[in-house]
């Protein structure tokens, strides 16, 4: 009788620990219904829209890691961090290579108000130069 009475024992241990362990992974998975809430957020956060601005460089701020961009009359201001991509032709610049006067080509998108830039291309002063030549020889006329 004491065999009897101790294998009951174990069995009922061993099937209360199997429920404990299913009833926690059924509270680990989340309900179907919160799965399509979650999904339908991910649909509706969208990556942010990358935007770009080409101008001449007003300012260029070291310390607070920002460059103001004027198009026009309008004066854009982005931050670059570590990630910023800063190009001159081919060539791999810094921050400290941006002067005021410079014309840039600057991607960037709009992260918590702040216009974080992704890449920033300095244009040489050949190709400002051909530029220029181009707009003022007319075409010739055979």
């Amino acid at each position: 009788m004491k065999k009897a009475i101790a294998i009951m024992v174990a069995v009922l241990f061993a099937f209360a620990l199997t429920s404990l362990s299913l009833a926690a992974e059924k509270k680990a998975a989340p309900a179907p219904m919160e799965k399509k809430a979650a999904t339908e957020a991910a649909k509706t956060a969208e990556k942010p829209k990358i935007k770009w601005v080409t101008g001449e460089v007003k300012a260029v701020d070291a310390k607070a890691m920002t460059i103001a961009v004027m198009k026009k009359d309008k004066e854009t201001v982005v931050t670059v961090n570590d990630k910023t991509k800063i190009m001159m032709g081919k060539e791999k610049k810094t921050l400290a290579d941006v002067k005021a006067g410079d014309q840039v080509k600057v991607r960037y998108t709009e992260v918590d108000g702040k216009n974080m830039a992704k890449s920033v291309a300095i244009k040489t002063a050949e190709k400002m130069i051909e530029k220029k030549s181009m707009k003022k020889e007319p075409a010739e006329k055979k």
